[in-house]
């Protein structure tokens, strides 16, 4: 392990431990109610900033260049766990129909930026770093829009009660369509389709409120856990938890190897990418629908703690297949 890593992971937890202290001392008001400021703070991220992000890289990524066997390799079984997630959590039959989503989308959204860069930049040097970008410009557009999808229409049959089909699936298509996460990933291809550039004017106050992300997100799970404390249910968090740092990786590496041919740097960039602990989304996601905050904030915090022990793991495995 680099020691790029360790002090990129210590950054994360001073960057939280500052978010803490702000919400322990109510600098920005009491916690519950509409005003409730990590809520706040966490729509201006999920409304303002993470678009910006997502448009912008959608509307320059360039598609013809991609390695898609690589990119499969990691997308495939990825949204086969976050699926296998969602499933489970809907078996239990859940109170709150965003919970399977919510839990899913926990388990399976990799903190790729934060601590993935350097970890990748330090170990696999600048061309593991091409493959990881690669997949980082589609790791949000994918998963979130997947997780929005599953948790829209759970949402749409919970509250259509004796509403017709046709009407669920409008209420459905609408609401994940007309959403923080979805509209700007598709207007962002209907730009890159034309061909054309972002202004530069545009392009830089795009790249100005999405740099904005990381940092807000980082003190909001401080914040997160100062006004909902930790979760109750350590069981399920850890559950989780197990399926992000160990089960996830081990799928993607059988998958990618055995399934895919995988061999090499390009099998060992994703296999740690999916042995990542929970990004920040997760965290943001689960305070868009209000559903397990607690457990979303701890999840990030327990697993990037977590990650220092388990990722020379999947960092050794796929040098020793290569053997």
């Amino acid at each position: 392990m680099t020691g790029i890593l360790f002090s990129k992971l210590l950054a994360i937890f001073i960057a939280a431990a500052m978010g803490w202290f702000v919400g322990h001392m109510r600098w920005l008001g009491k916690a519950g109610g509409d005003n409730d400021p990590a809520r706040v703070l966490s729509n201006l991220a999920f409304y303002l900033f993470v678009p910006a992000l997502m448009f912008r890289t959608t509307a320059r990524v360039d598609f013809h260049t991609l390695p898609w066997l690589t990119i499969a390799a990691f997308f495939a079984p990825v949204v086969m766990a976050l699926l296998g997630v969602y499933l489970w959590q809907r078996s239990r039959r859940p109170e709150n129909p965003a919970v399977p989503a919510v839990r899913s989308i926990t388990a399976c959204f990799g903190n790729t930026l934060q601590v993935g860069v350097p970890l990748v930049a330090g170990v696999f040097g600048e061309d593991g770093l091409a493959v990881h970008i690669t997949i980082v410009s589609l790791h949000a557009l994918t998963l979130l829009s997947l997780a929005t999808v599953l948790v829209e229409s759970d949402l749409a049959r919970h509250h259509a009660t004796g509403a017709s089909l046709w009407s669920m699936l409008f209420i459905t298509m609408r609401n994940t369509i007309i959403h923080p996460v979805v509209l700007p990933v598709l207007a962002g291809f209907a730009w890159n389709l034309t061909g054309l550039a972002l202004p530069r004017v545009l392009d830089e106050v795009l790249q100005m409120l999405g740099s904005a992300v990381v940092p807000l997100c980082l003190v909001l799970i401080g914040m997160s856990l100062s006004y909902y404390g930790w979760p109750r249910a350590w069981r399920d968090m850890m559950g989780l938890l197990v399926v992000k740092l160990l089960l996830q990786p081990a799928l993607v590496l059988v998958v990618a190897h055995w399934v895919f041919g995988l061999s090499g740097l390009g099998l060992a960039v994703i296999v740690m990418m999916a042995a990542l602990p929970p990004g920040s989304n997760a965290m943001m996601f689960s305070q868009r629908y209000r559903t397990l905050e607690q457990e979303a904030s701890g999840a990030v915090v327990v697993a990037t703690l977590l990650f220092a022990f388990t990722a020379p793991l999947w960092l050794a495995i796929p040098v020793w297949l290569g053997r």
